[in-house]
């Protein structure tokens, strides 16, 4: 690369990768009686990543791929926060914070080559790592590693998003991660809120779409038929660990969880809802059997607007009173949104209780 590019480069990625942090604080922080102020910090972490947009410019066509990637990433992201300061109400919030991930896929193939992007895109406690940034830096160049597709074009039904670690080496047995979207979502935006961390822990991850418009939560469950099909799809080309298969998600997706991860013959060793609906019923028509012993980690924010807390300590007792083996959190500052700190945390829970 050529001296300016890389000058470019050092000018650039800072305030984008800042401005892409921002976004996803905003994710995380979102709340409706928190929202003036909220919108009101993101009308400034743009003004950086504004001003560095044009050194990209002029780079020479040699560069081309690399700086449409680039100015992909800011574009999205900038749009996102004009959007954001201009939203009026949730829905408008929601619209604007769909492009962060559209922004993050963009930006990702970057990973292979720039340090800055490759340590973006890790959980942040091991930003640092050097072991870890080396055991990436040095893994050889292969056709089943990366981020995949496997029928989830936009607006496509049924498919899944797939990240495979670029390290990834059969000789040894992968867990895997099946994270389901919330209810207006779709598994290749929701596949972000855990790559970096399923990239640093050295996890199969899989983002699936529903069927229809959400998870099939009443009437007839196509989706879990077509959740054993993807399991069974990654089992048949990747070497899975038997006995760490996870699946977790956000909202209608957590709910989802209990309604396809408590049925017999359900695949899934270890179930993680988060901010999700809660009946005891689901309790109720689950195979006693498979509840017993079933480690459950449950997620849930003490502010969720839309499904009490008390639901999610309702999940807790009457999951432990049937004989599932319940971590529980709640979190104080925490809304209706996914709280992707925490996902390091799963990982280690999904560990220590397959040892167990």
């Amino acid at each position: 690369m050529e001296d300016a590019a890389l000058e470019d480069l050092k000018v650039f990625l800072p305030p984008l990768l800042r401005a892409l942090e921002a976004l996803g604080f905003a994710a995380r922080h979102l709340d409706p009686a928190a929202l003036p102020p909220l919108l009101a910090a993101m009308a400034e972490p743009d003004a950086a990543l504004r001003a560095a947009r044009p050194r990209l410019d002029d780079w020479p066509q040699a560069l081309g791929g690399v700086r449409e990637r680039l100015q992909s990433a800011a574009d999205l992201a900038l749009t996102a926060f004009e959007e954001l300061v201009a939203a009026s109400d949730m829905r408008g919030v929601y619209r604007a914070l769909r492009l962060l991930p559209r922004a993050q896929e963009a930006l990702y193939p970057l990973a292979d080559g720039l340090p800055p992007v490759s340590r973006f895109f890790l959980s942040p406690g091991l930003r640092e790592d050097e072991d870890l940034a080396a055991r990436i830096a040095r893994a050889p160049a292969r056709a089943d590693v990366g981020v995949f597709q496997a029928g989830s074009e936009p607006g496509s039904r049924g498919g899944y998003a797939l990240y495979v670690p670029e390290y990834y080496q059969p000789e040894r047995a992968w867990p895997l991660v099946v994270a389901l979207h919330g209810g207006a979502g779709n598994g290749r935006g929701f596949l972000w809120s855990w790559l970096a961390d399923a990239r640093a822990a050295g996890a199969i991850l899989a983002a699936p779409t529903a069927i229809g418009e959400t998870w099939a939560l009443q009437g007839d469950d196509r989706d879990s038929p077509n959740l054993l099909r993807i399991v069974h799809d990654i089992h048949a080309r990747w070497n899975v660990d038997p006995a760490r298969l996870l699946l977790t998600g956000m909202s209608d997706g957590g709910t989802f969880c209990y309604v396809s991860g408590l049925e017999d013959g359900s695949p899934f060793t270890h179930l993680a809802p988060a901010a999700a609906a809660f009946h005891p019923m689901l309790a109720a028509f689950a195979d006693a059997e498979r509840l017993r012993g079933l480690p459950i980690h449950i997620t849930h924010g003490v502010r969720d607007w839309m499904f009490s807390v008390e639901m999610a300590r309702e999940a807790e007792a009457t999951l432990s009173a049937a004989g599932a083996r319940v971590t529980y959190r709640e979190i104080e500052d925490l809304a209706h949104c996914y709280p992707r700190e925490l996902n390091p945390g799963v990982l280690a829970w999904m560990d220590k209780t397959a040892a167990a």
